[in-house]
């Protein structure tokens, strides 16, 4: 089922999500609906907090970041209770959007390299070191089960020139091409 993606200014897109356990009830569906309400909207990542689940759940596909030829080096990974253990390599910026501010993108500087534990879909646990565009998308999505938006790593003047089109994101006056739920 295609869910609803939250707007920028639901409260749900700043809170830092709560770990969960194997028996959270209807986590298998959660995940499909995930899968297929990312897919709906051409996203390459989607956080629970997105949905209105204040739950560390996240998950990315990544090959449509990469060029023509090289989608293999992407990744289509479910993560649970994820936490960045280890970041490392120089920041580089990279302009980033997200679903939750359809319309604004802007340039954001993350470190190139991070290393990160979490659970699969399975809860088997795992441990990685992920570089460059798919530690991108991952940081990306991490954030927001952190409650941080992409908004709050860009520079004062860009953050001052998207000001006023965040408000008509958060008011409900944009009509983007999939659903979403916005204040009112």
């Amino acid at each position: 089922m295609i869910l609803p993606i939250y707007a920028y200014g639901q409260p749900v897109l700043k809170k830092v999500a709560k770990n969960i356990s194997p028996d959270y009830e209807g986590l298998e569906q959660l995940i499909a609906d995930m899968w297929e309400t990312m897919e709906n909207a051409n996203g390459v990542g989607l956080a629970a907090p997105q949905i209105g689940k204040d739950i560390r759940l996240f998950i990315i596909d990544s090959a449509p970041m990469f060029d023509e030829g090289e989608e293999d080096k992407g990744l289509k990974m479910v993560f649970i209770n994820a936490e960045i253990i280890e970041e490392s390599g120089k920041d580089v910026s990279y302009s980033e959007g997200c679903l939750s501010i359809p319309e604004i993108t802007g340039d954001v500087e993350r470190p190139e390299t991070i290393v990160m534990t979490w659970l699969d879909e399975n809860f088997e646990p795992h441990e990685a070191t992920f570089t460059d565009m798919n530690a991108r998308v991952i940081q990306h999505e991490y954030d927001h089960i952190e409650g941080i938006l992409f908004t709050e790593h860009l520079k004062p003047l860009k953050k001052r020139m998207v000001k006023r089109r965040l408000e008509k994101i958060r008011k409900g006056e944009i009509h983007p091409d999939y659903r979403m739920k916005f204040i009112r």
